[in-house]
């Protein structure tokens, strides 16, 4: 008997019909949901059929952020009260910026074990060059010139890595160990203050850190901040919707603005609660404006530019990005660039943070390197490139400042702190790593 050739051999049509819902369902789940929801509850389920193909997002780090909380509250009653609040948002910063810093690197499917150490550069330099009986430069020119020079860092670390093909790790790792030195013989083995002797320059790098918004004034800042947002989200929306392209309903764009304004606002008004045991400490700090200008600019950057597009293609595959013509070089070079001129800043608020920089306050720096891989990858970013968003490292910093915060609460010793930190770095890796293996059609 002749099989028919119009028909699948036997046995194999439940099979050719099974791979081809598989790979329906594999390309559905790659996918933004934006583009294919037409209502908000199609969104949702898009983005849950997403997450259950291993596309889990900030999900993750979400919940355990709300885990966080939870267990810490009911451990200590002050954990999630305003003072504690506050200065978990101010110690975080530091971990948000350097994370967003590693994350630039992190996309190519490189790492920067420098980060830590051009942090505690920029903070000696900037404190040195303001000092009155040194240098004494205007607090403008200080910040200028000490994040032109952990750009320069940055940049002489990618040429090597870029043009003379360096790994990246052994790179950077010497970089960490001649910046430790470097910053040490700036340092001059004594102890820098800034802003106990009330001269200006010194005041005005105190108040980066330890300054505060009027409450008024924050209020405004949050109204101008959602309101320019809002209308650009919006904007956006009604130009491609005139031009026929896809979008996302306008009920997901609404909820946006809606749960920005409700963030904010939380924000604002947990902060302008009178945090001081006697007298008035209250008001936004100047550090989170900061912190919020960088993530958007990176943002912008990555998500909204040919360069962000060349990182991620370089990060996923970067021999096809080369045949598309994309300069690879230039790229990590410029990415090294960024993750230096980010640490620069974040060494700015760390010299402010700090007060007084000694040679071990230089030392422990060695350690913020982890913190910023850690938080960059609980946050959702891939250690093999291609795959992140520097909310991630903002995400990813909280969760760290979170633990920190809590533990010392509960007295728990540093070590012991250090333990947990990598304990929830492994489990965010696991469950990365389960949610691939788990997906259909991956391995």
């Amino acid at each position: 008997m002749t099989a028919d050739p119009g028909k699948p051999p036997a046995g194999t049509a439940g099979a050719g019909t099974a791979d081809l819902t598989l790979d329906a369902t594999v390309a559905a789940a790659e996918v933004p949901p934006e583009l294919i929801a037409q209502s908000l509850g199609e969104y949702v389920r898009a983005s849950w059929a997403r997450v259950r193909a291993g596309n889990s997002g900030v999900l993750p780090v979400i919940l355990g952020l709300v885990v966080v909380a939870v267990g810490f509250q009911i451990a200590n009653s002050k954990f999630l009260s305003a003072l504690n609040l506050v200065n978990l948002f101010e110690q975080s910063t530091v971990y948000m910026l350097l994370a967003m810093a590693e994350i630039f690197v992190l996309l190519l499917g490189e790492i920067d074990l420098s980060v830590g150490l051009v942090m505690g550069l920029g903070s000696v330099v900037v404190a040195e060059l303001v000092q009155p009986t040194g240098a004494n430069w205007p607090w403008w020119a200080a910040i200028i010139a000490t994040l032109l020079a952990c750009a320069a860092v940055g940049a002489i670390q990618g040429t090597l890595v870029a043009r003379l093909k360096m790994p990246s790790f052994i790179v950077t790792l010497g970089g960490l160990l001649i910046l430790e030195g470097v910053a040490i013989i700036v340092l001059g083995g004594s102890l820098v203050g800034i802003g106990n002797g009330g001269f200006v320059n010194e005041v005005y790098l105190y108040n980066i850190f330890w300054g505060t918004f009027r409450p008024v004034v924050g209020w405004i800042l949050l109204v101008v901040l959602v309101g320019i947002a809002g209308t650009g989200l919006w904007l956006q929306d009604l130009r491609k919707r005139r031009r026929g392209l896809e979008t996302a309903p306008r009920s997901l764009v609404a909820a946006k603005i809606v749960l920005m304004a409700v963030a904010g606002a939380a924000v604002v008004a947990i902060c302008n609660v009178n945090r001081a045991h006697s007298g008035t400490i209250e008001g936004v700090p100047f550090i989170l404006p900061i912190v919020l200008v960088v993530l958007i600019a990176s943002t912008a950057l990555l998500q909204r530019t040919r360069f962000g597009r060349y990182v991620y293609a370089i990060g996923g595959n970067a021999e096809a990005a080369r045949r598309a013509g994309v300069r690879l070089a230039s790229v990590r070079i410029w990415c090294f660039v960024l993750a230096g001129l980010i640490s620069g800043i974040a060494g700015i608020l760390f010299a402010s943070w700090q007060v007084s920089l000694t040679t071990n306050i230089i030392k422990a720096s060695n350690s913020y390197v982890l913190l910023a891989v850690a938080a960059a990858v609980i946050g959702g970013t891939s250690l093999f490139g291609g795959r992140g968003k520097t909310i991630h490292g903002v995400l990813g910093g909280l969760v760290i400042g979170g633990i920190y915060n809590g533990l010392y609460l509960l007295g728990v010793s540093s070590q012991w702190i250090d333990v947990v930190v990598a304990g929830v770095l492994l489990a965010a890796a696991l469950i990365d790593v389960l949610s691939r293996r788990g997906a259909p059609g991956r391995a």
